[in-house]
């Protein structure tokens, strides 16, 4: 069974990773980010909040994350594992995934950290912007999302370290190359 969680900050390549991995793995890939967008697109309640916060560059609160995770690994397909790309970002989330895992009897077995350049992150939003249309990823947006993960997100990284659950892998480089790199680190955890 694999249950990862997928951190580094917006913009180093979670989401084209996680499928990847998912699909290497055999796992479904619970990406908040995309649950959001869905909802924002669909018009949906949870879709105007989620919406009001990401268009500041904030955090959707947590206990609306916290509610949409927990009824998303409840799910038959996510029983035999997952990784989640987008959750925890903070560490009262991690606590979170500690009790729904708990509730399951299940454990995580890793915890991957994607690392990027600064202003690589900053270059790849701003060209998805671009071709995607996205209005929340201006450059202001986008460098108060980054200080906003390195304030919030950043310390899950030293939390799983010490638990013995991190695994650092670089995100820069061809996405064939990226996913090499990601499976080979997760060999040991797998």
């Amino acid at each position: 069974m694999t249950r990862i969680v997928l951190l580094g900050p917006p913009g180093a390549g979670k989401g084209t990773q996680a499928a990847r991995l998912a699909d290497a793995l055999g796992v479904p890939a619970v990406s908040t980010g995309d649950i959001f967008r869905a909802n924002i697109a669909g018009g949906t309640e949870l879709g105007r909040t989620a919406q009001g916060y990401t268009s500041r560059g904030e955090l959707v609160p947590d206990e609306v994350t916290n509610a949409m995770v927990a009824s998303r690994l409840a799910e038959a397909d996510a029983a035999a594992g997952f990784l989640l790309d987008g959750y925890p970002r903070n560490v009262a989330q991690v606590s979170e995934l500690d009790a729904i895992l708990a509730r399951h009897g299940v454990r995580l077995d890793a915890a991957v950290e994607l690392t990027a350049d600064t202003e690589v992150v900053v270059g790849r939003l701003l060209h998805r912007a671009t071709v995607e249309g996205r209005e929340d990823d201006t450059e202001p947006v986008i460098r108060h999302r980054l200080e906003v993960y390195r304030e919030q997100t950043a310390p899950i990284a030293a939390l799983y370290a010490e638990r013995g659950l991190l695994v650092r892998v670089d995100g820069i480089g061809e996405v064939a190359d990226v996913t090499e790199r990601l499976l080979t680190a997760l060999r040991p955890a797998a």
